[in-house]
């Protein structure tokens, strides 16, 4: 079939303007996979498709026009200008299923103007983006400072984990465990996989009751209360505010006080060393790969001679790719979160002095889990949008689709890394054969 992007520099040289469903069409690479429909009555894709997206207003069009590719259409989509038709917004993981071999391109010199002239110059502005976006990178320097430093950072977490407490709780469960859970098997009930997290992550760090562990990036405790109610006297760090104070509330209700604390600190700031086991459950992600150095380091630097360390973070399936997020995820879920192999990771960690001895790939637990996280929000979304508002409940729920969508196509993976601290005269101080149940 002949569309309109085959003979675009044509059309511009005559004048011609295009229909909404024909700039769209100059927009994407190859056939369009599903039913579009527009505010001026055009459309294109399959008619008999189970999905369309329809763009309702001049705003949307602009949204996917002045970026071409997914922030353009979440834009769109955030905003309320493009409606996803048959689906969920809190779970359109089939949606994108549907969607995922839709390829934006650049138009050339002359369809843009053919484009502009269709649409009309002042519709090509730029316009502010949806309120639940947050700055370009190279605008955060100026305001924020450089990346990945202490306020900067601070600031992120802050974009991401201080919602609302009540919202997670919607989301994530009983549990309020923001990782990714391990189940025995897909029969499991979320809860049981992520108690089994926790099981798994304490029995290889090899903790008896009595034993010190540091949990870093601890989230709303999970870790920290399960290692407490089994002896282990625990200190979490947390960027969040609202997570510390969650925390600390589940503590003292649970009868932990005496063991278990959660700071709201960088965990660069946590005084104390001399630990016999660390945890980082989901940190690496926000530390920039730049800084693994810096951060392994400061890992081996609270360990005891002989104290083991657990890194528990997603990853890219090689070491070769961008470590950046794409535009979506860094302005809207994880701004400055960066990805790379476990292989890179790996290296980083043999580099400081610290050594490997076990690590395994989750990656379809991920997957697993963030269906689990998607059903609670489709269950619970009216309470959502009341908390946290439409915008922010359909972010959640397009990051956690498409999240789920890349583990299962191993664009990305989730990798637990084992390893320990050797003393002076590199003694191997743990048992010669796994000691946990996998």
């Amino acid at each position: 079939m002949t569309t309109f992007k085959d003979r675009s520099d044509v059309l511009a040289e005559l004048g011609t303007k295009l229909s909404i469903a024909e700039i769209f069409e100059t927009l994407v690479e190859g056939e369009v996979p599903i039913r579009f429909t527009a505010y001026d009555g055009s459309s294109t894709g399959p008619a008999d498709s189970k999905f369309r997206l329809d763009i309702r207003t001049p705003r949307g069009i602009n949204y996917i026009a002045t970026a071409p590719g997914d922030l353009g259409m979440a834009r769109a989509y955030i905003s309320g200008d493009m409606i996803a038709e048959g689906t969920h917004p809190g779970d359109p993981y089939e949606f994108l299923r549907a969607m995922s071999d839709l390829r934006f391109r650049r138009p050339s010199a002359l369809a843009l103007v053919t484009i502009a002239r269709s649409l009309g110059w002042e519709a090509l502005k730029p316009i502010a983006p949806p309120p639940q976006e947050t700055l370009p990178r190279w605008r955060r320097i100026a305001l924020e400072g450089l990346r990945h430093s202490k306020a900067r950072d601070a600031g992120a977490i802050h974009h991401h984990y201080d919602v609302s407490n009540t919202f997670y709780e919607h989301v994530l469960g009983p549990s309020m465990t923001y990782t990714c859970a391990c189940y025995e098997d897909e029969s499991w009930t979320l809860e049981q996989a992520q108690e089994n997290k926790y099981r798994l992550v304490f029995d290889k760090l090899n903790l008896k009751a009595g034993d010190r562990l540091l949990d870093i990036g601890c989230g709303w405790g999970g870790m920290v209360r399960y290692a407490a109610k089994r002896g282990v006297k625990v200190i979490g760090a947390t960027l969040s505010k609202e997570q510390a104070e969650w925390a600390q509330a589940k503590i003292a209700e649970e009868g932990l006080s005496d063991l278990a604390e959660v700071r709201h600190s960088d965990y660069r700031d946590v005084p104390e060393s001399g630990f016999d086991a660390l945890s980082s459950i989901g940190l690496t992600e926000h530390i920039g790969v730049a800084n693994y150095p810096a951060y392994f380091t400061f890992i081996k630097n609270k360990l005891r001679d002989g104290g083991l360390f657990l890194n528990h973070c997603i990853t890219r399936p090689d070491n070769t790719r961008t470590t950046r997020a794409g535009d979506f995820i860094d302005r809207y879920v994880f701004p400055d979160g960066e990805l790379i192999g476990s292989g890179r990771i790996i290296s980083e960690i043999q580099n400081v002095g610290l050594e490997v001895f076990h690590e395994e790939n989750l990656r379809p637990h991920y997957a697993l889990t963030l269906a689990e996280w998607c059903k609670n929000l489709v269950a619970n979304w009216d309470a959502c949008v009341t908390e946290a508002g439409e915008g922010t409940a359909k972010v959640w729920g397009l990051y956690m689709a498409g999240s789920r969508l890349g583990f299962d196509r191993n664009v990305v993976q989730l990798h637990q890394v084992l390893g320990m601290k050797l003393g002076p005269k590199e003694e191997w101080t743990v048992p010669l054969r796994p000691w946990w149940r996998a």
